[in-house]
């Protein structure tokens, strides 16, 4: 792919046809589509094709629901309204059925001329057609039904005309449109979100002055100050000061990142109660923050369209119908019986009306709607009709860890007391001290004591140790709370607690040793717990064929713990955003079909890369934009039921494409007149459009047995 095409601020793309790249909004020269933004960037006009498209609906609507009341009003109330309207009736239905046949219809007649002027022929081709037939048919069978034999009329002597069926079929293709419009708008909200994560300026220090200046000015080997709870501005290194940065939404991890002289900082990422000098090391498009902007659009724009399959059938359809149609015409007229030109134009419109293609623009989407409903219920959302077709071949799974296999927030998990003291006590005793401090891990331990019931005493003389630990005075007694360090330093001798230690960190834990007058008192861990549902869903993926991998910024220990705990396949720790997009890159490289599972904005990436993102609904915006299915409640459980739910609802699309073609190729040959040498009978417009209508009910009524089916 081109690198204007990759990075391509500016450029406009066709959504059907990503290989038509524009300088500038238009259509696309292939389909007659809206082009689209490559990266959006907030600011586009959001009244476009949407709007349009919605607007056409409603007014086509608007008229097409009266004309399906005047049309059915022979089955209604009887031949009374015939009677009333007389002739009339067809002038009636003219006027109702023009404006949304014309004016709402006109996209399609634009794209189906470009489909056949550029060889390109698909659903828009046959909407076109079928429409088109039906309209002008209908309105010469209107103004001039004298040109019309007997076989034409009706019992009341009037020639049937099928400004209904045009007008529906319009009226549907734009509802659709308009569904598929919306859900296309919202691929920009993920980037536009994204960018918005950059803060507007930064603190540039020169000649020992502050000075704020907006981002753009900020240039490579610039110094900066972040203040407390402010945003880190660009990706740099830290050359003064100490502070703890919360860097989920880089790496996904609740527990902030010390950051001291050395240490390197992203831009984005929000800084704690300490203030950071840095220095400027990447801006503008090349700090981390960008090229997870630039991989989502990318990833995003790469999808295939689920109307591929329909458009392949259409590509000889509708050459085949066209073909029968003018080839029947010219058997009639040179070797029918009189009137020859009558029963020609008889058979051709036959054929085209028995072939029109008003089934096709339901077949998909009925059952996609359909189906979003049922995952509704079962707290899966589709974000596309792309992910509902692509579930049912994905092989391999890639999950983040924290805040989709686990909870997404530390929490206590044991207190191990030494000999001597109590499990209360120690913990009550460590609470105290926690009491003091902001950290994470702190909060997780007073929250689990306040859980447990036990009361923190009172802690006077508070100290944090730089990269030891926290020590305090809690009713009189000398309390310490962490590393083997910091014990040594108070005189500690924890080898009874070692090994304690050690078994917790093999299950992914967190361990902090507690000390109390100097005397080792236990071992408190803290770690973010699984979610009870994780191994289920891993079983029931196994059961599918799924391979599960894990990906996620943890440390090898802690990740390979969770893996072994809940029977992951394989594990990837210590990896960063761009590095979960390559893996998931690389997966379908090998002809892996690869759904991705995260929460976080560092998820974004490979959401998007994926061939299906499937975001937590406990995580963050970003990620549920990026993705094309969101989970709820965050259950895993909810994969293995969406991709039953695919499979099975690309069954039912399947069998509606059978029902949009079948009955209509079937009744091909009979509208072309075969059964005329045995019937003396052809096959009367009127029958071409009900067999037309009932393919269209059968596959409403299909559609809707997925409702009933057990995921």
């Amino acid at each position: 792919m081109n690198d204007h095409v990759q990075h391509g601020d500016g450029q406009w793309t066709c959504p059907m046809h990503p290989e038509i790249v524009r300088d500038a909004p238009g259509s696309c020269p292939i389909c007659g589509m809206a082009l689209e933004p490559i990266l959006a960037t907030g600011n586009e006009d959001d009244g476009g094709e949407l709007a349009d498209m919605t607007r056409r609906f409603w007014v086509s609507a608007l008229f097409t629901i009266p004309l399906l009341l005047l049309a059915m009003g022979e089955v209604i109330v009887g031949d009374s309204v015939s009677d009333l309207f007389g002739e009339s009736l067809n002038v009636a239905m003219l006027v109702l059925g023009t404006p949304p046949i014309l004016w709402g219809g006109w996209p399609f007649f634009v794209r189906a001329v470009a489909s056949v002027r550029h060889r390109s022929l698909n659903m828009f081709t046959l909407i076109g057609l079928g429409v088109a037939v039906s309209y002008v048919y209908s309105v010469v069978a209107t103004v001039a039904p004298e040109l019309f034999p007997d076989s034409f009329r009706n019992e009341h002597g009037m020639v049937g005309v099928y400004f209904e069926v045009a007008a529906a079929i319009v009226t549907l293709v734009l509802l659709g449109q308009v569904i598929e419009l919306r859900a296309r708008s919202r691929t920009g909200a993920a980037v536009k979100a994204l960018l918005e994560l950059a803060p507007a300026t930064a603190i540039r220090v020169r000649d020992g002055q502050d000075e704020e200046v907006s981002l753009d000015q900020v240039a490579v080997g610039d110094t900066l100050k972040v203040r407390p709870g402010a945003k880190v501005p660009v990706d740099g290194e830290v050359i003064d000061g100490r502070s703890s940065v919360d860097e989920s939404m880089i790496t996904g991890e609740p527990i902030p990142a010390t950051k001291r002289a050395g240490d390197t900082v992203i831009g984005a990422t929000i800084n704690g109660t300490g203030v950071l000098t840095m220095r400027a090391d990447k801006v503008g498009s090349d700090t981390l923050l960008s090229q997870i902007v630039h991989m989502v659009a990318d990833a995003q724009r790469s999808r295939a369209p689920i109307q591929k399959l329909a458009d392949s059938v259409s590509a000889w359809f509708v050459p085949m119908v066209i073909v029968v149609a003018l080839v029947s015409a010219a058997a009639w007229a040179l070797v029918g019986p009189d009137p020859k030109a009558a029963h020609a134009l008889l058979v051709a419109v036959s054929v085209l009306i028995i072939a029109c293609p008003c089934a096709l623009g339901l077949a998909t989407p009925m059952s996609i709607t359909v189906a979003m409903g049922k995952g509704a219920g079962l707290g899966v959302l589709f974000r596309n009709a792309e992910s509902v077709e692509l579930l049912r071949a994905i092989d391999t799974l890639v999950v983040d860890k924290t805040g989709t296999l686990t909870e997404g927030r530390p929490s206590l998990q044991e207190v191990v007391p030494a000999e001597g003291f109590g499990a209360d006590d120690v913990l009550a005793a460590a609470s105290a001290v926690e009491r003091s401090s902001e950290h994470p891990l702190a909060q997780a331990i007073v929250s689990g004591a306040t859980d447990r019931g036990i009361e923190p005493g009172t802690a006077q003389d508070f100290e944090s140790v730089t990269g030891k630990g926290v020590t305090a005075t809690v009713d009189g007694r000398g309390v310490a709370l962490g590393n083997v360090a910091l014990m040594q330093q108070v005189g500690a001798d924890i080898g009874s607690l070692a090994a304690a230690a050690d078994e917790l960190r093999t299950q992914g834990h967190t361990a902090m040793f507690v000390a109390i007058d100097g005397m080792p008192a236990g071992v408190i861990s803290v770690a973010d717990a699984i979610k009870e549902s994780t191994g289920e869903a891993i079983v029931a993926l196994h059961e599918q064929g799924v391979r599960v991998i894990m990906l996620t910024g943890d440390n090898a220990i802690t990740a390979g713990a969770v893996a072994r705990r809940v029977g992951i396949d394989d594990v990837h720790a210590d990896v960063l955003p761009d590095q979960k997009a390559n893996i998931v890159r690389q997966l379908q490289a090998d002809g892996h079909r690869v759904a991705m599972a995260g929460d976080g904005i560092n998820d974004a990436p490979a959401l998007a890369q994926a061939d299906v993102g499937i975001a937590m609904g406990t995580g963050t915006d970003i990620a549920m934009e990026s993705a094309g299915v969101t989970l709820v409640k965050g259950d895993l459980r909810g994969i293995a039921r969406a991709i039953r739910l695919s499979h099975a609802t690309m069954r039912n699309i399947r069998q509606n494409l059978f029902f949009a073609f079948g009955y209509n190729t079937l009744g091909i040959p009979i509208a072309a007149g075969l059964a005329y040498p045995f019937t003396g009978m052809l096959l009367s417009p009127m029958i071409a459009a009900a067999a037309m209508s009932f393919s269209s009910v059968s596959v409403i009524a299909n559609a809707l047995r997925l409702r009933t089916v057990r995921i």
